[in-house]
């Protein structure tokens, strides 16, 4: 069932707030956003032009089962351990919610997303779309779990959970 304007509003301001932290690298507050044993997905693409089913027996992009691999990733931007990292990225993430449904646990929704990049005199642009579970925390939301597709996979340079 399609959840009513007052929520759908709710669920647009969280999500406008997740890219919004990524945009000022907010980086503890984002991680926030995501419930501990939060899984955080980016599949890769077959041969078949679909996009792999099962991360832990085909390829991802990304993927973290749970909270603690975004941990680890942001520790690795924050320490300069990350050559995908340096220099810093500038970005600026757009989305549009496109559905939202009521589930048992809270909403399931259903984004077009792109993100525009600038590093060392070159703008870089990925797009694509993304589901997430989302569950009450309060007033507000929290992500229990994300599925983000990369539509324009072939890369540049290296993937990671800002630029994409």
């Amino acid at each position: 069932m399609t959840v009513d304007d007052g929520r759908w509003l709710s669920i647009q301001r969280f999500l406008g707030k997740e890219a919004l932290l990524l945009d000022d690298k907010k980086w503890d507050e984002w991680l926030e956003l995501y419930r501990p044993d939060a899984e955080y997905w980016v599949p890769a693409w077959d041969d078949l032009g679909e996009t792999t089913t099962d991360p832990q027996a085909e390829i991802s992009l990304i993927y973290y089962p749970t909270r603690g691999g975004l941990e680890d990733r942001v520790y690795r931007i924050r320490t300069g351990r990350s050559s995908a990292t340096t220099p810093p990225m500038r970005t600026c993430h757009l989305f549009s919610l496109l559905a939202a449904e009521e589930r048992r646990d809270g909403v399931w929704v259903r984004t077009s997303w792109m993100v525009q990049s600038f590093r060392e005199d070159e703008t870089l642009t990925y797009y694509g779309w993304a589901e997430y579970d989302l569950v009450p925390q309060g007033e507000s939301w929290v992500i229990a779990r994300k599925k983000t597709v990369v539509l324009n996979d072939l890369s540049h340079t290296m993937l990671d959970i800002y630029n994409i």
